[in-house]
């Protein structure tokens, strides 16, 4: 191996088609190289560790495992065998299998410096610290490195921050971490930034800020070179924690002083004259106030200093800096919260806002800098505020009813922040409907206009408009909103069609398209607009829920399955590539990453919207698959669904969606509330709970199921048929209580603005009766295994009860699927009125009735023995005539019923499906519209109608699938 760079190892050469067939994905023939191989050189291991790595890429997953273990019982220590199976291992998702690789090889190769870092990495992939710091201290006993030694401090970092004990991390696994890097100290042998980094977090995680402080300020603290003001940002944060606020207020100043701008270092100056107020402090009499410097402890003194920064800018001839002019009205702001007087030292808040306006309006930046001040006006002074403004936008000459356009970009970013500012004090808000059809004329003329200015721009960049647009947009559905007037939708998605055509990268345009086509009922759409966000790594658990949340209940299946697999793809992934960071962060010594990677890996693994994913898909693959494509049973057991596991984190579920993601400028009081943004969390939890509670019910009919398929008794007893009764009884329990929970929560329903999260499915779910019909379904396999032990002779008042069920749920059934009568679009005069509630509805009934006919199933099987029996008695006894037991009558009058009400079904879909496809919407929805509007509302109009038509046709497939299950259920 040594002289490889020399003479190549002729097994290397050997090797090589097999790697490269690999590489190109041609797996077959690497399996067939392989085979070739071996018969010329049986001991060649990696040969055959290669051929299983192309087994497991062809789905032959058994075949490979064996052929890997086979290698490694032998304990191999060449490298190219080890490398292959460390592959293989990965790609079977079974790291902890490779540490005992590596374990086996450090044991018969004790000096490889190679094989000693592997095991550290392997042991790093499965979060074994204890193992990782005792293999960083044979490594470095072997080869005496400071990453070595540092990967083993680290480890027992680790191990504190992931003890179940707080106590024992603190006296512990922290103190034995710091004693090791003190003995480095000591020695003199501190090299590397990362070594510091790391010695200041163990300090930091012991509560020791002092000696953190010195460390920072010492000979050490020179090593953080990094990034930029890294020892001050460290020395700041410490001051804060132990409320050192002369130092702190005193480091804020000098910084300030050397860099007016930066933002992070006024938050900290501000809150340290307070407290400093609060605390009465004084300087002393003689020497420095502090070791940091002179300290500003008056307000006084602090006013002065930021108007000597405004001072120093207005004298420059560059550009001035936004920071001292913002500081000016965060401290009016904290001043004002405080009722102190010196308030009025500053000016006026719309004078200042004013000159603010005049110096930085021409930026992007302007309206998110003065947005989150805005409350210091007024209510009386907003108009006079945005007249001011506005007097000081450069337009040109209005002619008529033309509005007055700007002629540069700078003046149409002007404008463009007047506006905005407008919309966030409310002042579109308080217009009346044709007020508001004016400002949206208005906007629209800007946002074409301003396009001329973009005429040259790439495809990928946004036109100077683009805000125009939107909130001309935003308009359209404040008065959809106050009117319920849909042509106000249609004109949106027209509108924002529009702008898409000129800006095709612009995400807030594809995000509100996204969200009206699902508010319309049309996901066909959605699938695409989502697809070219091209959201990365994270974005898929922030907004995810976007996509997620509307795919099945608007009956697009296939989309449904496609967008479930786009999100589990990225948590399935989360856990591998974690791993592959953290192993990067220990080779680079980036120590400080490692527990946010940990952090990051934890949030996603607790993530509400990967448990809702989870559980929504296998629901969606039990809908369309289960005694369709294989039985109840068979699908269960291929998910390998187990009724007893409930693997959602309850206690630990993490909301991580980011419910800021659209653009907005509407006031406080109509955005979404902290009350709004709980109610949402806990609604979500509550309809989580209900499905997988659902999930886990149906696993549970198909243990009950695959019992009942076994022919003899005594099997049935061996295999814990009360168990399994049991569990189902226990887990309708829970439903039944979540249920009630739920039904509460619905009361105190509080709409969402528009903008804000989209509601769940429950509401809808109870007032329907779908749940409450589910529930009564799955009531009955208890009943049917009561049922088996008395037998038919002994139990007609249970036998009643059951044929009292069958008609109930015959009814509620019948119930869901009158909430879906009435047409999903209907035309009055020259509008088009939708119904995006009717696919929504429609759904209910499909999963519903698919569930009772799971039930039905498993009655069937129970019923049919039954029956059998009865029929062997009867010819015994030579009876002729007797009438059925009423269970059994009752449940061939249910399978009848379910049988028209799925005929009622189909009837009434393929009804709407003519209606959709001969209505010309195109013709009813564009009145008011320019001929350039019309041609893009159509094309709206047309995706919508395609997708209403594709959802119809999916759901009429599936039904008629269906059908041919209860042509089974005969006993």
């Amino acid at each position: 191996m040594a002289a490889r760079g020399h003479v190549q190892d002729p097994n290397d050469r050997r090797l090589r088609p097999i790697y490269d067939y690999l590489d190109n994905g041609n797996n077959k023939m690497a399996i067939q190289q392989a085979d070739k191989l071996l018969k010329k050189h049986k001991d060649l291991h990696c040969a055959k560790v290669l051929k299983a790595i192309g087994l497991q890429r062809t789905g032959k997953q058994d075949e490979a495992f064996s052929l890997a273990q086979e290698v490694t019982t032998l304990e191999p220590t060449d490298d190219n065998s080890l490398q292959a199976l460390t592959i293989l291992y990965r790609e079977m998702h079974r790291p902890e299998l490779v540490t005992k690789l590596y374990e086996a090889a450090v044991k018969k190769v004790p000096l490889s410096e190679e094989y000693h870092s592997h095991l550290f990495m392997a042991y790093a992939r499965v979060g074994e610290y204890k193992k990782m710091q005792q293999a960083g201290m044979a490594l470095y006993k072997i080869v005496p490195k400071n990453p070595y030694y540092f990967w083993s401090v680290m480890s027992l970092v680790m191990q504190a921050i992931s003890a179940q004990d707080d106590k024992l991390a603190q006296t512990m696994f922290l103190p034995l971490a710091e004693r090791m890097v003190e003995k480095m100290v000591r020695e003199d042998k501190i090299e590397a930034e990362a070594e510091v980094q790391l010695y200041f977090m163990i300090l930091e995680r012991l509560g020791k800020c002092v000696e953190a402080l010195e460390v920072i300020r010492g000979p050490l603290g020179e090593k953080l070179t990094s990034e930029l003001q890294s020892r001050e940002s460290k020395c700041m944060m410490l001051y804060r924690r132990l409320e050192r606020w002369p130092e702190c207020n005193a480091l804020a100043h000098k910084l300030l002083l050397k860099n007016p701008d930066d933002w992070q270092f006024y938050p900290a100056y501000f809150d340290s004259l307070f407290q400093l107020l609060d605390r009465s402090w004084s300087p002393p009499e003689e020497g420095e106030h502090c070791p940091e410097g002179p300290v500003h402890h008056s307000v006084a003194d602090v006013v002065r200093f930021v108007e000597e920064r405004i001072k120093g800018e207005e004298g420059k001839e560059s550009r001035s800096l936004r920071g001292p002019y913002l500081a000016r009205l965060e401290l009016i702001q904290r001043l004002r919260e405080r009722g102190c007087p010196e308030e009025s030292m500053l000016g006026e808040p719309l004078e200042l806002m004013v000159q603010f306006f005049q110096r930085f309006g021409d930026k992007p930046c302007c309206i998110t800098d003065l947005k989150i001040y805005l409350h210091l006006l007024s209510p009386d002074q907003h108009v006079q505020f945005i007249n001011r403004l506005s007097d000081g936008v450069p337009l040109g000459q209005r002619e008529g009813e033309v509005p007055a356009f700007p002629e540069d970009t700078k003046a149409l970013q002007r404008h463009l922040c007047v506006c905005q500012l407008s919309r966030a004090l409310g002042l579109h808000h308080a217009l009346d409907p044709d007020g508001k059809l004016r400002l949206i004329a208005e906007l629209k003329a800007h946002y074409r206009h301003g396009l001329k200015f973009g005429k040259n721009a790439l495809k990928t960049e946004l036109q100077f408009s683009d805000m125009y647009c939107l909130m001309a947009a935003h308009v359209y559905i404040d008065l959809w909103a106050e009117t319920n007037d849909q042509s106000m939708a249609w004109r949106c998605l027209g509108l924002l069609q529009e702008g898409l055509s000129h800006s095709s990268s612009n995400a807030q345009f594809k995000l509100l398209l996204l969200l009206l086509y699902c508010r319309l009922g049309a996901f066909e759409p959605v699938v695409d607009l989502y697809s070219s966000l091209d959201a990365k790594h994270v974005q898929h658990d922030t907004i995810g829920f976007l996509l997620t949340r509307y795919a099945e209940p608007l009956g697009q299946f296939a989309a449904a399955s496609q967008s479930c697999n786009f999100s589990l793809r990225f948590f399935h992934s989360n856990q591998k590539d974690t791993s592959e960071y953290i192993i990067q962060a220990y080779k680079y010594g980036a120590f400080e990453k490692i527990p946010e990677f940990i952090a990051l890996r934890n949030r996603l693994n607790q993530s509400l919207h990967f448990a809702q994913v989870r559980t929504e898909r296998m629901l969606l693959d039990l809908l369309l698959e289960a005694d369709i494509v294989l039985s109840l049973e068979e699908s269960v057991k291929a998910m390998s669904l187990c009724a007893e596991d409930d693997d959602v984190p309850w206690d630990t579920l993490r909301d991580n969606r980011d419910l800021t993601v659209f653009t907005n400028w509407d006031p406080k009081e109509r955005q979404l509330s902290d009350d709004q943004r709980r109610q949402s969390l806990e609604e979500e939890s509550v309809w989580l709970r209900i499905r997988s509670l659902t999930l886990r019910l149906v696993a549970a009919l198909a243990a009950l199921g695959h019992t009942a398929s076994q022919q003899n008794s005594e099997i049935n007893n061996e295999n814990g048929v009360g168990d399994k009764t049991a569990v189902l009884s226990g887990l309708l329990t829970q439903l039944n209580h979540t249920l009630q929970t739920a039904a509460q929560l619905a009361e105190k329903h509080i709409k969402p603005p528009f903008l804000g999260p989209p509601s769940t499915r429950l509401a809808a779910a109870l007032s329907g009766g779908s749940c409450q019909c589910q529930a009564a379904a799955l009531q009955l396999a208890v009943h049917l295994q009561e049922l088996e032990t008395a037998g038919l002779d002994e139990s007609s008042e249970l036998q009643t009860q059951m044929c009292n069920s069958f008609k109930s749920l015959i009814v509620q059934l019948q119930e869901i699927l009158n909430k879906c009568k009435g047409d999903l679009l209907e035309v009055k005069g020259s509008r088009l009125k939708i119904q995006p509630s009717f696919l929504e509805n429609l759904i209910f009934f499909v999963e519903t009735v698919t569930l009772v006919l799971w039930v039905s199933s498993y009655c069937a099987k129970i019923l049919r023995p039954l029956k059998t029996s009865l029929q062997k008695k009867k010819k015994k006894k030579k009876e002729t005539q007797t009438a059925l037991p009423p269970v059994l009558c009752g449940f061939q009058e249910l399978t009848a019923s379910l049988q028209d009400l799925l005929a009622q079904t189909l009837e009434h879909i393929k009804a709407q499906e003519v209606a959709v496809t001969t209505l010309k919407l195109a013709n009813l929805t564009l009145e008011g519209n320019t001929q350039e509007e019309a041609a893009f509302s159509k094309a709206a109009v047309d995706k919508v109608q395609s997708s209403y038509l594709r959802s119809l046709q999916e759901v009429g497939d599936l039904l008629r699938k269906r059908v041919e299950t209860i042509k089974n259920l005969k006993i």
